[in-house]
């Protein structure tokens, strides 16, 4: 069985309710719930929540929520892979065999169904862990630097201050969006970025975080201009 879990807490402490707050016309975590279906990857698409609203809203846009997360793995300190190892063992007690799983976030409303199988594909022929989503940074992050106590820069790698840009090596990071793996390495808790794991790479329009509220006006102007220019289905 091929499972996408969803894991939305009801803790979200900067922007209260931020997984079901309204994201341009739907409550945020129906746009991760409808991408994951649309794709047609997947015999379930669960969501684990400590939160009853949170549960009643999945269901309305077609998720199951077959249980109530632990509060042992819903307070702020948890990570997205031991409760993702929780979904995959609970469902096996159950006698339901997961055989591949991916985890998505609950607020991705940048995720497109063909992203999902086209990451789906490149997991499968890297035979890797974990195939996750990314993007490359704007800057180089060579030349990055950080503020001293005195409020003086200090640069993390000052031997390359002469270096041109186009010479410096490209970096990446987590886009945050969902993690294709192994049941297996989800349950022991193997690290989503090594070795082990195939980056799909996105461009960075299609890719922002949505910690604060001016991450969230952001992500919503963001959204309507691409949605307008047809970059999004």
């Amino acid at each position: 069985m091929k499972v996408a879990i969803i894991p939305a807490r009801g803790g979200s402490k900067r922007i209260p309710r931020k997984n079901i707050k309204s994201f341009c016309g739907k409550p945020m975590i129906a746009w991760s719930i409808e991408a994951a279906l649309n794709s047609h990857c997947f015999n379930k698409v669960i969501v684990s929540t400590d939160d009853q609203e949170i549960a009643e809203v999945a269901r309305k846009f077609g998720a199951e929520v077959p249980f109530i997360r632990p509060n042992e793995l819903a307070d702020d300190f948890t990570g997205t892979i031991p409760v993702t190892k929780h979904a995959i063992e609970w469902l096996e007690n159950q006698g339901q065999t997961v055989s591949e799983a991916m985890c998505i976030y609950p607020t991705a409303p940048f995720v497109q169904p063909k992203i999902i199988v086209e990451a789906y594909e490149q997991w499968h022929a890297s035979q890797a862990n974990y195939c996750f989503t990314a993007t490359n940074y704007a800057a180089p992050i060579q030349r990055a630097f950080k503020l001293t106590d005195n409020k003086r820069a200090q640069m993390f790698q000052p031997e390359l201050f002469n270096e041109r840009s186009q010479d410096l090596e490209e970096a990446y990071h987590d886009a945050g969006q969902f993690y294709w793996g192994k049941p297996e390495a989800f349950k022991r808790l193997e690290p989503v970025i090594s070795e082990d794991s195939s980056p799909y790479v996105l461009p960075r329009y299609l890719v922002q975080d949505i910690d604060t509220p001016d991450d969230w006006v952001l992500a919503e102007l963001l959204y309507q201009a691409l949605k307008a220019n047809g970059n999004l289905s």
